[in-house]
């Protein structure tokens, strides 16, 4: 037995135009500003900020490839091109030395500080200034809701039939 797909109808057509569109110009956008402004891109930065603000600016790599939806590869990868700029240093986790931590240095945190306020601008006029109040919580509601459900797929959690487990 075949079934039809489940088309979009013109309204939700619409929505998933306008969700491309921000998914695949924003980051270029924030790309454009960090490069032109800070001589980096906006995954770098990124990076660097949740580094910035996690407990004495140290995370596992792991956790921070998650948080920033990476894989452990590019993670290191970025890692060694930061260790060579001096933004951050690795050693192994002494509580767990199957893991590594990344700490961002001075340098790095100084990168940040000065890296932040044009991009801050930038995400500002391009996400935030468009949007009432209200139309920001609805997005942040939305968005969390998209973000879950793509996290999920991504780490493997869904169950065996390929359809997501029921959320909580």
């Amino acid at each position: 037995m075949t079934t039809s797909p489940r088309w979009l109808d013109e309204d939700q057509q619409a929505v998933w135009q306008d969700l491309l569109t921000v998914v695949i110009a924003l980051p270029t956008l924030l790309d454009r500003q960090l490069e032109q402004d800070a001589e980096t891109s906006n995954f770098e930065y990124s990076v660097l900020a949740r580094l910035s603000m996690a407990a004495d600016l140290t995370m596992r790599l792991s956790d921070l490839a998650a948080q920033c939806d990476s894989s452990q590869p590019r993670m290191s990868k970025l890692m060694v091109r930061f260790e060579q700029r001096q933004w951050v240093t690795r050693r192994p986790d002494p509580d767990n030395g199957r893991y590594t931590l990344a700490t961002l240095t001075e340098a790095g945190l100084q990168k940040v500080v000065d890296s932040a306020p044009g991009h801050v601008e930038r995400v500002r006029e391009l996400v935030f200034d468009p949007l009432s109040a209200a139309q920001q919580r609805a997005l942040g509601a939305a968005l969390a809701r998209i973000a879950t459900t793509v996290r999920q797929q991504l780490n493997g959690t869904e169950s065996g039939t390929g359809i997501l487990r029921p959320q909580a």
